[in-house]
């Protein structure tokens, strides 16, 4: 079962922030283990699963880069460890980015090098902002998603950049 079949949500890669909540808080109740305490040792351990699939389901589905991984995961589109190879434009653009971040001195020049790779994050998502927000499971074809992909990537490389400002 998937983290969307077990909150009973749509497969998205934007889900609805609200539902997740709702059913997060719905699951948890009727998953707590204190509520089961009185059943068979088996039933419990069921209880005790369900429970951490709830609660590593909900960290999933309300970060979005990580329910865009897990959707790419679940296509087949994604391995764990995967070496994905970036464009080498885009990489030559990270490497001068990588250099203004090793030059920053004062807090104004890291401040003003987090507005432009906030800037190249927005620009990269501009192309897949459609796809991500109208996602239909069986819709949505392989080279869009693939597209996200690489959006993922790219975006997974400025974190890193903006991770090492601070």
């Amino acid at each position: 079962m998937n983290y969307f079949e077990l909150y009973n949500i749509p497969v998205s890669l934007h889900p609805d922030q609200s539902l997740v909540k709702q059913r997060f808080y719905e699951l948890s109740r009727k998953y707590h283990p204190d509520l089961h305490s009185l059943a068979a040792i088996d039933e419990q351990a069921d209880i005790l699963e369900k429970a951490s699939q709830v609660n590593m389901a909900y960290k999933v589905l309300v970060h979005p880069d990580e329910v865009i991984k897990y959707v790419l995961q679940l296509k087949g589109l994604l391995e764990e460890e995967e070496k994905y190879q970036l464009t080498p434009d885009f990489l030559a653009e990270m490497l001068d980015l990588n250099e203004q971040a090793l030059d920053v001195s004062e807090q104004a020049d890291a401040d003003r090098l987090t507005q432009t790779i906030h800037d190249f994050q927005n620009k990269i998502y501009e192309p897949v902002e459609t796809i991500v927000a109208n996602y239909q499971e069986g819709i949505t074809t392989e080279k869009e998603l693939l597209q996200v992909k690489e959006y993922y990537y790219r975006k997974k490389y400025l974190d890193r950049i903006l991770a090492g400002l601070k």
